[in-house]
């Protein structure tokens, strides 16, 4: 196997194509797992260090002699940090703690069930002054199946929650047994419930303010608790526009597990109170029974809700299956393009894991921009080559994961550096993220 901890990475910022009139430079670079970077009020950038390749979480400050760790022990993944009123918030599995001016770290929710396939997401604050962030579910599509072994075990009871109560259909999915010592067995496994226990028609499972696939909201101290909407399989990035309206990046379902949906695409959402969004019986606005969701070869989806909590809302946007959408930005500087314009970051899939097998779809590894208004998706920073820079042996981007502007101008795009998602373990090269600066000509 190729040892990425030896890998260097090619930087060629020419071999990326931009509309006319920007220009794209190297800020940073030598960068292990940057997933997000965010600027204190003096104009300092910190830097988030997911900490997958380390097994600890990192804080770091841009410095002129390059990246210093401020704080760090924080558990991996770290999915990103904010500075708000001289505290700085990170967000990492199953918890959000906060930095204090003098150093010190103090926990102000833990908890959080980001145990399983996804995580608690980084904070952001509202014009009512209260902290958001987004919950990810525990599983692919509402089942504990075999494509949760990296964590079935040390979590044997695991499963996801629903926001409010909900009937079931009673659907159960017969699967090996993982948790049995003899060889061959197999167990049948209902939605919402531990692996290996079955469900019946009519049977109501309780709602849980710590909801999967959620928004939740609390005071800036982490008390207050509460559930503000559901119904998301992954909402990555939150943020609100100048309009005070709160937007969310929502990753589509994947083509694996006991209950695999095809062509799911990634949403963009206007997120409002007491909204559900459809997970996991919907996807992109659509039912999981559309033929158009099939998987090859597989069960067509049926729905594990036996009534839903409302018809969900339609995606402000939706992309492609895979792209895998991440951070993004709102433009508020008319000289650098459309005011309110949106630039997200689309990470690239995780294929084969996540496609059913297939070979990587020719989608991701770029920045877009979105008109909030018409739904309109437009590329805006891409390789030539439209792959990955890795794919091609090329020196462009490589898995951007956040998109920041700051105050002068100016673009910032994370990249999050050379991944592969072999099996069961992630590997991701250290010393080769990267931040990107574009500006306008």
């Amino acid at each position: 196997m190729e040892r990425l901890d030896r890998i260097d990475r090619i930087l060629k910022p020419e071999d990326i194509l931009l509309p006319t009139g920007y220009k794209i430079e190297v800020f940073a670079e030598k960068l292990t797992t940057p997933i997000n970077l965010t600027f204190t009020d003096q104009g300092e950038m910190l830097i988030a260090d997911a900490g997958i390749t380390t097994n600890n979480g990192k804080v770091l400050i841009l410095t002129s002699t390059g990246a210093r760790v401020i704080a760090e022990g924080f558990k991996p993944p770290l999915t990103g940090i904010t500075f708000y009123k001289g505290n700085i918030y990170v967000a990492h599995r199953g918890s959000i703690t906060i930095i204090k001016p003098d150093g010190s770290k103090q926990d102000i929710l833990t908890g959080l069930p980001s145990f399983g396939d996804h995580h608690n997401n980084r904070v952001i604050f509202g014009p009512d002054g209260k902290m958001y962030f987004g919950q990810g579910t525990v599983t692919n599509s509402g089942v504990v199946g075999e494509d949760n072994s990296r964590w079935i075990t040390e979590h044997p009871f695991g499963h996801d929650y629903p926001g409010s109560y909900i009937p079931l259909t009673g659907k159960n999915f017969k699967t090996k047994n993982l948790l049995s010592e003899t060889a061959n067995t197999q167990t049948w496994t209902g939605a919402y419930s531990p692996f290996g226990t079955p469900t019946h028609r009519g049977e109501f499972i309780r709602g849980m303010v710590k909801a999967s696939g959620s928004i939740l909201r609390a005071n800036p101290d982490g008390s207050q608790l509460e559930l503000f909407s559901w119904g998301l399989r992954n909402p990555f990035r939150l943020k609100f526009d100048r309009k005070n309206r709160l937007f969310c990046g929502n990753h589509g379902i994947d083509v694996r597990g006991s209950r695999p949906v095809d062509n799911s695409p990634d949403e963009f959402q206007w997120i409002r109170k007491g909204m559900w969004y459809g997970w996991p019986d919907y996807t992109g606005g659509h039912p999981v029974t559309n033929p158009y969701f099939k998987p090859e070869g597989k069960p067509q989806p049926s729905f594990l809700f036996a009534q839903h909590p409302m018809k969900p809302p339609k995606p402000v946007a939706t992309f492609a299956s895979h792209s895998a959408i991440m951070g993004f930005d709102f433009n508020n500087d008319s000289s650098f393009g459309p005011i309110d314009e949106v630039f997200i970051a689309e990470f690239g899939s995780e294929a084969p894991d996540t496609t059913g097998g297939k070979p990587a779809p020719r989608v991701g590894h770029r920045v877009s921009r979105i008109n909030t208004e018409t739904g309109k998706i437009a590329t805006f920073a891409i390789n030539k080559t439209g792959l990955s820079a890795t794919a091609t042996g090329g020196g462009g981007l490589e898995r951007p994961i956040d998109v920041t502007f700051g105050k002068q101008n100016e673009m910032f795009i994370t990249d999050f550096g050379i991944f592969k998602p072999p099996g069961k373990k992630i590997y991701a090269a250290p010393n080769t993220g990267v931040v990107w600066k574009v500006t306008k000509l």
